[in-house]
């Protein structure tokens, strides 16, 4: 088996992000890999159908991107000493770390996966499209609900 020379992880952020970034660093240290850290932000059109005043869809687009962006790099400082890149991507979640993965040429992807059961099962997730999707290696890190 060949060593493993770039590692996606995808980060959510908070608890669930930090678990996979921590196993995926210990992975690009293990192999002197390089590390990508990928967080999507995922649009969703909003039709309120009323006279609220909210901020446009695009604002708050712009204010998640900035927030995972601050978020990313709190993880690179934090990972002194290893090849680290971050990057945030607008579009579905599943289909842009497909296309990330494989624009970047990835070896490995390192996602969290949490235990669902009943309806939620049947519903999917992302953790599992990516697994029947990815051109690579997939590493499913148990995220305890």
């Amino acid at each position: 088996m060949a060593a493993y020379k770039k590692i996606l992880a995808t980060i959510d952020l908070g608890r669930d992000g930090e678990a996979v970034c921590q196993r995926a660093a210990e992975l690009a240290e293990r192999y002197s890999a390089k590390l990508l850290l990928l967080h999507v932000v995922e649009y969703v059109p909003m039709d309120l159908g009323s006279d609220l005043m909210l901020p446009q869809p695009m604002e708050i687009e712009e204010s998640l991107v900035a927030r995972a962006k601050d978020y990313l790099a709190d993880r690179v400082k934090a990972l002194d000493g290893l090849d680290v890149v971050s990057d945030v991507e607008v579009g579905a979640t599943k289909s842009e770390i497909i296309r990330y993965a494989d624009e970047n040429q990835v070896d490995l992807i390192v996602i969290g996966r949490h235990g669902r059961h009943g309806i939620f099962r049947l519903l999917g997730s992302t953790a599992n499209a990516v697994l029947h999707s990815a051109h690579c290696d997939v590493l499913a890190v148990n995220i305890e609900d």
